[in-house]
């Protein structure tokens, strides 16, 4: 058996943490919003837009 060992040397995975941050950030948008945020607006809050111009697309 292996076991991790202990003192801050864990594997970070940068794209989970990215999701996670997503999520925060939709969470945070759908309470402040009044009503239930459109697809536009969850597209604004993820920034496809941005990233739809940034590849090129």
């Amino acid at each position: 058996m292996h076991v991790a060992p202990v003192g801050g040397t864990a594997v970070q995975d940068h794209v989970a943490l990215a999701e996670i941050e997503l999520c925060g950030e939709l969470i945070i948008a759908a309470s402040a919003a009044q009503e239930r945020l459109s697809l536009e607006s969850i597209d604004e809050v993820l920034k496809v837009a941005e990233e739809r111009d940034s590849s090129g697309r």
